[in-house]
């Protein structure tokens, strides 16, 4: 067995593909979405808020106060366009961002004691509209808390009842979680995401070859006339499967320590001018991240590739063509994302029950060890219960290899 082992091994070795799946793309996935990714979401959220937004003012006589903060603002620039111009055609071509209309009765409506209605015309479906309204805002916030300075002088109320009237209740917030609790449950149930599906994809292309490419190869017939039992070729084989897809995540988690405690912090902290500061400060979060923690994960994933591994080794030993194997393994590659997702839904926490649930069990377990609160009698349940589901697929896979009629479907 171990002999056929190192030979089917050796084999896929040779196969550049196999380097890539399981050696290549675990190892640069990591650090794309952890530093890539975040250097790129860095850069194009500095952009948008550095951004000048050119804008065109109607009546801006009838509130010169509002007209002046707006050119006050250097994160605004006025344009100028001809009598009739349509405002909204130019805004749709983004040779406007927005447009402010002040009405000819806003002054009076201010002597009355009214609000004063201005009107801003611009496009909600651009990715950054979000931005106009907020700086438009953040812009006349010194207005409105002047003008309401003004008219509760008028009416005599005090400074020290101005801020009981306008916000008679006021209500602080405050937090039993730490940062990194916090950030878990924010972002911690897309870990497990990634390096499930990596593990299904680093199991995927061996099985494929190792199971339908034999048939494929005319090499299948000859392994079986050597003196070895069945049982252990099927050992064998899924051996290989589990280190090609033990070895993907193996080196995911590798790539993710050293871009959380290394690599990362460094590259982000000299960038902070550019916008890297909320991305070191991630990373400062995700340094806390121990050794133990990291093994932890990677000890939860061993049996689920050991799942895969089995699974994926039988439908390829059925399969009569390489193709026909892809076609079954794209349905189990999405029907293993939905017990994943499940982890990912609010309300769904790591109990006695979900601990028994295949796949959800270990994204839960992920999950709270990322957050720093895995309650690690729980481990051994999850370790129990997948390790039993993966035993139950290898002595299937076992059995489904006895059958002539599934190895000689052709």
């Amino acid at each position: 067995m171990f002999k056929i082992y190192l030979k089917e091994l050796l084999e896929l070795t040779r196969d550049k593909k196999t380097l890539m799946f399981t050696i290549l793309l675990p190892t640069l996935l990591m650090p794309i979405i952890m530093i890539g990714f975040g250097a790129l979401v860095a850069m194009i959220d500095n952009k948008a808020k550095n951004e000048v937004l050119e804008y065109n003012l109607i009546g801006a006589e009838n509130y010169p106060e509002f007209s002046q903060a707006l050119l006050n603002n250097s994160k605004f620039s006025l344009k100028s366009f001809e009598l009739g111009t349509d405002y909204s055609e130019a805004i749709n071509n983004d040779e406007l961002r927005f447009l402010v209309t002040i009405p000819d009765d806003t002054q009076a409506r201010m002597n009355q004691g009214q609000s004063a209605i201005i009107n801003v015309l611009y496009n909600d479906s651009s990715t950054t509209s979000a931005k106009v309204i907020s700086r438009i805002n953040t812009t006349i916030d010194s207005l409105r808390s002047s003008q309401a300075d003004a008219r509760l002088v008028l009416l005599g109320v005090s400074a020290s009842q101005r801020d009981g009237l306008i916000e008679p209740i006021k209500l602080i917030e405050a937090t039993t979680a730490n940062e990194r609790e916090s950030l878990g449950e924010k972002i911690g149930g897309f870990l497990p995401y990634i390096l499930i599906l990596l593990a299904l994809s680093g199991a995927m292309y061996p099985a494929s070859d190792l199971g339908v490419g034999e048939k494929e190869r005319g090499t299948l017939e000859t392994l079986l006339l050597t003196p070895v039992p069945r049982m252990h070729i099927v050992l064998a084989k899924f051996l290989v499967i589990f280190t090609t897809s033990f070895l993907s995540i193996l080196f995911s988690l590798v790539s993710f320590a050293l871009i959380s405690m290394v690599f990362g912090p460094a590259i982000f902290s000299s960038a902070g001018a550019e916008g890297g500061e909320g991305m070191t400060k991630l990373l400062e979060i995700l340094s806390s991240i121990s050794v133990l923690d990291v093994f932890l994960m990677f000890l939860m994933l061993v049996p689920v590739c050991a799942v895969f591994g089995s699974l994926l080794l039988s439908v390829s030993i059925y399969a009569r063509t390489f193709k026909e194997a892809q076609n079954y393994m794209s349905p189990i590659m999405m029907l293993s994302i939905f017990p994943v997702i499940l982890a990912l839904l609010p309300g769904v926490k790591l109990d006695w029950v979900w601990a028994s649930v295949p796949l959800t069990n270990v994204a839960l377990a992920i999950k709270e060890i990322f957050k720093g609160t895995i309650d690690y009698s729980m481990l051994g349940v999850i370790l129990g219960s997948t390790t039993v589901v993966a035993g139950i697929l290898l002595g299937f896979c076992n059995w489904w290899f006895q059958r002539e009629q599934v190895l000689f479907r052709n």
